[in-house]
């Protein structure tokens, strides 16, 4: 009978014979390995014996080499492990060249490790990271589901840009060196796949807003894209977007809604990967012993985590915000590297991370400045802010943007006109505001950024299996 490792360690059946499947971590002494089957960062102890097994077998045994092995698991003797399998059987089903394999059981960079990404997830920080990773997303649909949430599946290709910011990858089969053109000597997207210019989306919000106003709740958990020339920790060309949309909420609402479920998966995983979390908060106490004093975490990683599930966010205007941070020593003294002179300044991740500590705990920042938000932002009464927030965390900034949402015709249809948006390409939006229209909020969240915050890794190319960035589409 097979079980998994994570099973075997958990249960602990002594005294009975089974199977094991897996990756020789290490194999030291010609007597044990450490085996590893991805299902938990712990190893089960395999104890062979060259008198019982073939010896040109035994000798196949290397790192990284994928093995099934079988036994009777006994208590075990040695320090490090409460339970091991005595080997009765083993076969080598996949060899690995100890010469060649690269992940030597030693201490590897992270960039060493993007070079290698389709091995990295068997090193025990990447492992870790892909089971924190999973959790998260099955604690997002848990979440949604829990609360009569529908999910949608909103296009990946798209003919309308959600952001309005331009920055898109093109969907084309037109012939790259002679396209058709037009009289005035322009592509002519008629004659492509879709008869006129499509992307891949940044967003799946304005069509999950179409959800909302037939089935009340809905969200959107999928890849989107963004065409942005940004070599940073925090930006990626491809990642994941959960985005609820929920007709008859407001701005408040959105908040509360916002608040609970990042207090719910970060909660359920600190309950479902206690020893994954337990590897990655060393793992980062270790790195954070090179800094300086003033760059370290102020809070170990599990203990960051249970203060933003166990206590309220503080809720603050944009206006309230700028007021705290034109008058804050980092900005008197300059050494903001952008500098807060006046209300309508478009905030940048420093700010953001002053504002947590300013005030201890997670922020919602709210109600922003019109000119710097989407057109699609509900317009205050004042006609200078808009029904916006974005909430920021420990150590990372904005985590998550979202607004209640235009839902008037005239004024919706008179800011798309301002910012420059053709009424005609997203005719089917402005109907919304036609028939049925309502009072109606959603936020998004940057799957990548949520990682990144529980994982406690500090570039968010490292919580993603296969990073695609400026440059690079490996693997």
């Amino acid at each position: 009978m097979s079980l998994s490792i994570k099973d075997i360690l958990q249960q602990k059946p002594v005294g009975t014979t089974h199977e094991v499947k897996g990756w020789v971590r290490t194999f030291r002494s010609n007597r044990f390995i450490a085996l590893s089957d991805g299902s938990t960062i712990k190893t089960l102890q395999l104890v062979v014996d060259f008198e019982q097994l073939d010896e040109a077998t035994l000798k196949k045994v290397a790192t990284g080499a994928a093995i099934i092995a079988s036994g009777d698991l006994v208590s075990s003797q040695g320090k490090g492990q409460d339970i091991e399998m005595l080997v009765s059987k083993l076969e080598v089903v996949g060899e690995s060249n100890p010469e060649e394999y690269p992940l030597q059981p030693k201490k590897h960079s992270l960039e060493f490790l993007r070079d290698i990404a389709h091995l990295r997830m068997r090193t025990n920080t990447f492992g870790a990271i892909m089971r924190v990773r999973h959790h998260l997303a099955f604690a997002v649909h848990e979440y949604f589901h829990k609360r009569q949430f529908f999910y949608l599946h909103t296009p990946i290709i798209t003919g309308s840009d959600a952001e309005g910011a331009g920055e898109m990858f093109n969907v084309s089969i037109l012939d790259k060196k002679n396209p058709p053109l037009t009289e005035d000597g322009q592509i002519d997207y008629s004659k492509d796949f879709f008869e006129k210019e499509t992307n891949l989306t940044v967003s799946g919000q304005l069509e999950a807003e179409l959800g909302a106003m037939a089935l009340s709740k809905v969200y959107t958990f999928g890849p989107t894209f963004r065409a942005e020339n940004s070599n940073t920790s925090r930006h990626l060309a491809e990642f994941w977007m959960i985005e609820p949309e929920v007709a008859f909420a407001d701005l408040n609402d959105n908040m509360d809604l916002a608040e609970d479920f990042l207090k719910y998966v970060i909660s359920s995983t600190l309950n479902h990967c206690v020893d994954d979390l337990e590897f990655l908060e060393k793992r980062l106490l270790d790195e954070e012993k090179s800094k300086p004093e003033k760059d370290r975490s102020p809070r170990p990683l599990r203990e960051k985590l249970q203060f933003v599930a166990e206590n309220n966010f503080r809720r603050v205007s944009y206006t309230e915000a700028i007021d705290i941070l034109r008058n804050s020593k980092p900005n008197k003294k300059k050494r903001f590297k952008y500098i807060i002179d006046e209300w309508g300044a478009d905030l940048q991740s420093e700010h953001e991370k002053y504002l947590v500590q300013h005030f201890n705990a997670p922020v919602i920042l709210f109600d922003y400045p019109a000119k710097i938000k989407a057109f699609y932002m509900r317009l205050n009464e004042d006609e200078k802010t808009v029904r916006a927030m974005d909430i920021l965390f420990p150590g990372i900034g904005e985590i998550v943007g979202g607004s209640q949402r235009e839902e008037r015709h005239d004024v919706l249809l008179g800011k798309m006109n301002d910012f420059g948006i053709d009424s005609k390409e997203l005719q089917w939006y402005l109907d919304t505001r036609k028939f049925g229209s309502c009072v109606h909020s959603g936020f998004g969240l940057g799957f990548e950024r949520l990682v990144l915050f529980v994982s406690g890794m500090t570039n968010i190319r490292d919580v993603i299996p296969f990073p695609r960035t400026p440059g690079n589409a490996e693997f």
